[in-house]
């Protein structure tokens, strides 16, 4: 199966799970998605790929999908929940670092046959996670920032639903992509590969944030099943109410 497509199919399948367990669990399907997505993310981001015959990582499709999670927030329960979203994701990432290292500092014994892999796998994750922790906590608190001032200026209407989505997403993820990259691969690739990195980066995670469109008004029109489930009992007790008074 070709990168190319791999990369299609990665939107898909990402975009939709965001889709699915929102639907399934509500805002904490969403706050599970967000933690997997920059945990996954800091290890896919290692592996250089060629798509569409540019190089980037493979780990942009997992990364820029968590954009969309903050968004569907936004638009469904407000700045706060959004915040908190970030503020989880933070908190898993700085325990993802301490714990990596901490596996490392293990003598392995005579029996061992994948410390060495994990050792290059892991002895990448404090400068990676570390680049990804500013980028991170800079990038989705302008995304949630930007998201709401431009929800002020233009109201809370599905029309302009995609201003605000990829107005607060394509600013947010050029800061990322900026600050991302010079962190964890400046030094680590020749000069012209580098920069290769950084604007095909930037260009495939803008590419993501306009597909995910989309599934941003399919987000705007889900009702997550544990809320029906509240609805129904609110209804309910209401009526019950009604019929006793």
């Amino acid at each position: 199966m070709s990168n190319e497509l791999i990369f299609i199919l990665t939107v898909l399948v990402y975009l939709g799970s965001v889709l699915v367990l929102y639907k399934v669990f509500g805002k904490n399907g969403l706050f599970a998605f967000a933690i997997f997505g920059t945990l996954l993310g800091n290890i896919a981001v290692c592996k250089c790929v060629d798509i569409f015959g540019l190089s980037t990582t493979a780990g942009n499709v997992l990364y820029a999908s968590t954009f969309l999670v903050t968004d569907i927030l936004s638009e469904k329960y407000g700045k706060k929940e959004a915040s908190r979203a970030v503020a989880y994701s933070f908190t898993i990432m700085v325990l993802w670092m301490l714990g990596t290292q901490m596996i490392l500092l293990f003598t392995p014994n005579s029996n061992d046959y994948i410390s060495e892999s994990l050792a290059v796998v892991f002895g990448l994750v404090p400068r990676i996670t570390f680049a990804s922790l500013v980028g991170f906590v800079c990038s989705q608190n302008i995304d949630v920032f930007l998201y709401h001032l431009i929800w002020k200026r233009t109201g809370n209407t599905s029309e302009k639903l995609w201003l605000r989505n990829n107005g607060s997403t394509l600013t947010s993820q050029a800061i990322d992509t900026v600050i991302f990259t010079t962190l964890a691969f400046w030094g680590v690739y020749p000069t012209g590969v580098f920069f290769s990195i950084l604007i095909t980066t930037y260009l495939f995670k803008a590419v993501v944030a306009l597909m995910d469109t989309p599934f941003m008004y399919l987000a705007r029109a889900i009702v997550p099943m544990n809320e029906e489930d509240y609805n129904e009992r609110e209804r309910k007790f209401d009526e019950a109410g009604q019929r006793a008074y």
